[in-house]
């Protein structure tokens, strides 16, 4: 009795450490806040609210494109920095992290294996190039902190894309399908198929939402 009570008690320990663990790697791909501010303070953006157009509609009206990709797996990794390749720039779907990338504004990106187990979670990413006018990477603070609800704000150098939004669909199961949404500018319509995209998306991954 007492080696099966010893057992039972280091089974217990062995469970919280891997919890630890996972708490204290969730995320770890850049700290939110240290370093260069990317996303700076101070900006506003345009009230965008009861969007209900089309997405695709709302895509075309601001010269962006919007793509979908079947997702090819939902597997996961154990090393955060393997090599996997995406079908898309940015990813949308496929093999990831065992941890996500927790909700939130990064000045330094995640990695992308991370990234995508996020989105997995019914996440949406909000992307934009650190290139952008400081104005803009301001506004584009201001807007995810208004309705910051199960999203990620994270800078990306090397995309096609001025500013994109990404999402992982639940359907069709069980794997799922990757969207994109990747504008060339960012100005009034863009903002609104922004809002549309983000909308239409949220809550809708193929995981369950934590």
């Amino acid at each position: 009795m007492r080696g099966s009570q010893r057992w039972r008690g280091k089974s217990l320990v062995a469970l919280l450490a891997l919890l630890l663990l996972g708490l204290a790697t969730a995320g770890c791909g850049g700290s939110k806040e240290s370093g260069p501010q990317v996303f700076p303070k101070g900006g506003s953006a345009p009230k965008v609210s009861g969007v209900s157009v089309d997405v695709r509609a709302a895509a075309r009206a601001a010269g962006c494109v919007y793509k979908t990709f079947p997702a090819r797996s939902r597997d996961h990794v154990t090393d955060r920095n393997a090599p996997v390749r995406y079908t898309s720039n940015p990813p949308t779907s496929g093999k990831h992290f065992e941890f996500p990338a927790r909700d939130g504004l990064y000045q330094r990106a995640p990695t992308d294996t991370e990234l995508v187990h996020s989105l997995e979670h019914g996440r949406v990413i909000l992307w934009a190039k650190p290139t952008l006018p400081r104005a803009q990477r301001a506004a584009l603070r201001a807007y995810f902190e208004r309705d910051k609800w199960m999203m990620l704000l994270v800078p990306r150098r090397n995309m096609p894309y001025a500013v994109a939004m990404t999402a992982w669909n639940a359907d069709p199961a069980p794997l799922g399908t990757g969207r994109l949404l990747g504008c060339p500018r960012l100005d009034d319509a863009t903002w609104r198929a922004l809002t549309a995209f983000r909308d239409d998306n949220r809550g809708n991954g193929p995981e369950a939402v934590f």
